[in-house]
């Protein structure tokens, strides 16, 4: 393909996008495929010859598409959204042209100071104190695997790297039972191990972990031997929006010169909105790192992670490795893969600053704001539906419910909604039961999607009890 090419198929596909998005609420949300089905149109040889764009472009669009499950919907109440404004497409576009890739300053000067005043400008975004570093990850795990990796290091003092984590005995990282799977994993590769990461129970309406548990275990872990290394703590989990008392748990970390870490990855975005730090953001103020993702709530294009660093230190003196073809001459500046497991690091910075200049910080709260407000009034639509049950009340925009029924009639109802393809949900688990979990925060829901959910439950329910 030359150049021209380039261009003409190029806005052939701006051309495209634009009236894919426009017509997304005629698609279902949901794949409606089989497994297998895309597959088995694929050929099983590649190509010995080049074929034209056109015949590829056809295949996309037959063979991919119905495959596709549109995460950019506006009733995609599932998971946590993974949006994409337009301004941060536009920018991804401009990145994949220019296909830099920024491991140090000089690969791409523009991409590593740019990176460094955009994690500045969310720092004060979210209303963190200045003296916060940071650098952008690709997801949550990256950056809570380098939390935990930092904590490994910090708690055998910085030996583990060298020699091993033979004969460093039990080392523990203690959380709640609320958080992502993605700290069980972060254990698994550091080589802490499942049972050395000590989950404990929750108490209060958000679900918060026990401090009194925290305290007793910490003692009893050190009675027994044990090297207590680290404290990860949640501001709204995955499953029902848990959010701890940021505070209590710092004060028992520097009790014991414990390394922390808060996820904050889905509900960090709304602490833009300073009328919810109050209840969700006290006592953030040193923790050693801090996580949360633009790409969820704020609209950039996946992938894009936020970690700030109190002080960068440890997690250089976990992760930086300098062979010879690496060190930068000349001045000082800031290598940022020495920050990150990766080595390659790609041009993330450009969709936050062209995002933010788009909608402004203003623009993105109110986007925040009404979703919280539509999940209270669609949460209060299904409590007055005959025989529904609140499991757990709204965090945010995240709530779950039940339908009549046992476990199973939860998940019948789940599978017959995505089945139906008007909306999107997942199921959930909570207090040993089985809950049907919705959450608000596609960037351009509306009201009328969001309610039109309680619509589509209730016609999907009486169709299937």
């Amino acid at each position: 393909m030359d150049w021209d090419a380039f261009a003409h198929w190029g806005k052939h596909i701006s051309d495209w996008a634009a009236d894919y998005h426009k017509t997304l609420p005629e698609r279902p949300v949901r794949a409606q495929t089989s497994p297998g089905e895309i597959a088995a149109q694929l050929p099983p040889k590649p190509p010995e010859t080049a074929e034209a764009m056109e015949d590829v472009l056809s295949d996309f669009e037959r063979i991919v598409m119905p495959g596709i499950t549109h995460w950019q919907h506006p009733r995609f109440f599932a998971y946590f959204s993974a949006n994409a404004a337009p301004p941060s497409m536009l920018a991804e576009m401009l990145v994949t042209t220019i296909a830099a890739q920024c491991m140090l300053w000089q690969t791409s000067p523009a991409a590593t100071e740019m990176e460094g005043v955009m994690v500045d400008w969310l720092r004060q975004a979210l209303g963190l104190p200045e003296g916060y570093t940071g650098v952008i990850q690709d997801s949550a795990s990256s950056a809570t695997l380098s939390a935990v990796l930092s904590m490994r290091e910090r708690a055998t003092g910085y030996t583990g790297n060298r020699d091993g984590l033979c004969a460093k005995g039990n080392l523990r990282i203690y959380c709640s039972d609320q958080v992502h799977s993605s700290i069980d994993r972060a254990c698994w590769v550091a080589g802490i191990g499942q049972e050395n990461l000590v989950k404990l129970p929750t108490t209060g309406p958000r679900y918060a972990l026990d401090v009194d548990a925290l305290r007793k275990v910490i003692a009893d872990d050190l009675d027994a031997g044990h090297t207590p290394a680290g404290i990860i703590a949640i501001t709204g989990g995955t499953g029902v929006g848990a959010s701890d008392e940021l505070g209590p748990v710092l004060d028992v970390a520097r009790e014991h010169d414990l390394y922390t870490h808060l996820d904050a990855a889905w509900a960090g975005a709304a602490m833009i909105c300073p009328e919810l730090r109050a209840e969700f953001w006290q006592g953030v103020d040193g923790y050693d790192s801090i996580v949360f993702n633009p790409h969820k709530w704020l609209g950039a294009q996946f992938d894009c992670s936020i970690q700030f660093l109190a002080d960068p230190q440890p997690q250089l003196n976990t992760l930086k490795i300098e062979p010879e073809y690496l060190k930068t001459s000349g001045d000082a500046v800031t290598n940022y893969s020495e920050w990150t497991i990766p080595l390659g690091r790609r041009f993330r910075a450009l969709k936050i600053w062209f995002l933010i200049r788009s909608y402004g910080l203003e623009g993105l709260r109110q986007r925040i704001r009404n979703h919280v407000s539509w999940s209270c009034e669609l949460c209060e639509h299904i409590r007055g539906m005959e025989g529904f049950e609140i499991v757990t009340e709204p965090i945010l925009s995240l709530f779950s419910f039940r339908c009549p029924g046992d476990d199973s009639n939860q998940q019948r109802l789940v599978d017959a909604l995505n089945d139906d393809g008007r909306i999107y949900i997942t199921q959930g688990a909570f207090d040993g039961r089985k809950v049907i979990r919705f959450q608000v925060g596609q960037f351009d829901t509306t009201r009328e999607d969001v309610m039109m959910a309680g619509d589509v439950i209730e016609d999907v329910w009486r169709k299937t009890a």
